[in-house]
């Protein structure tokens, strides 16, 4: 059992109820927000892998909720070393363990019987990778603004080199072995989840190339993906918009367990 403490947390939805979770992640204690439909039904699965790192993109408890009330146990983790868990953030390094942890602490839930995997921006490196290494027991896959290739992030990322720099430990240059780690384009022939790729085609935080990268490299290789594609979306959505997509996604992550 992965899951060590679970804390109430109030929640803007009466019908959803919010906990902070403390569970067990390579050795370490880290933390994460669990979102329960107060029905106890049996439900679907969803691990949220949150974009940013420390406090930027930091989980928020709406976005968590909107989705939970689609009829998901929602399980969102913060990753090490944010809100009081142990160990430092290495983008996707080893805290990809953190999603993977998650996965399974889902697993055991005892309402969750299919679980599907979704990650927004930089948690689309997440998503993917977790994806892959649970290869057979993903239901569906959605990436969401996702990165996908940590070359190109800092290739077009000048205004994150230096905190890449820090926490991969240099240069694609001089050590292109540790973000090819990071980089799931690498080894897509492991994963068997149905993809849904959604992407703003203006967007500057994580650009399109992103998803088109993933969407050849899948379909090369003959595997199921389907791809929304917005003109005049940036990273982030309008509200309302926002909210259509959320509702049309989890409805097609349904259809494919």
């Amino acid at each position: 059992m992965s899951l060590i403490k679970k804390q109430r947390f109030p929640s803007p939805n009466p019908q959803i109820e919010l906990s902070i979770v403390t569970y067990i992640s390579g050795g370490l204690k880290v933390k994460g927000l669990l979102a329960e439909p107060k029905d106890e039904r049996i439900s679907d699965g969803l691990l949220y892998l949150r974009g940013g790192i420390k406090r930027v993109g930091m989980v928020r408890p709406g976005r968590i909720v909107q989705f939970a009330s689609e009829g998901f146990v929602v399980f969102a983790p913060f990753y090490r070393g944010n809100h009081g868990g142990e160990g430092n953030e290495d983008f996707a390094g080893e805290d990809r363990e953190d999603a993977f942890s998650a996965f399974r602490l889902l697993q055991e839930h005892v309402r969750v019987k299919y679980i599907h995997v979704f990650g927004f921006s930089r948690g689309g490196v997440m998503a993917l990778l977790t994806a892959i290494h649970f290869r057979e027991e993903v239901a569906s896959l959605v990436s969401w603004g996702g990165v996908t290739d940590m070359f190109l992030t800092y290739e077009e990322r000048e205004d994150l080199r230096k905190m890449m720099k820090r926490v991969i430990g240099g240069t694609p240059h001089k050590y292109p072995e540790r973000f090819q780690y990071r980089t799931p384009l690498f080894y897509l022939e492991d994963l068997l989840a149905p993809t849904l790729i959604i992407h703003g085609v203006k967007d500057l935080n994580v650009s399109v190339e992103h998803s088109y990268r993933l969407e050849k490299g899948l379909k090369d290789l003959h595997k199921k993906v389907e791809c929304w594609y917005f003109q005049d979306f940036t990273h982030y959505f309008p509200p309302a918009t926002n909210r259509e997509v959320l509702i049309k996604l989890t409805k097609w992550m349904k259809k494919q367990r």
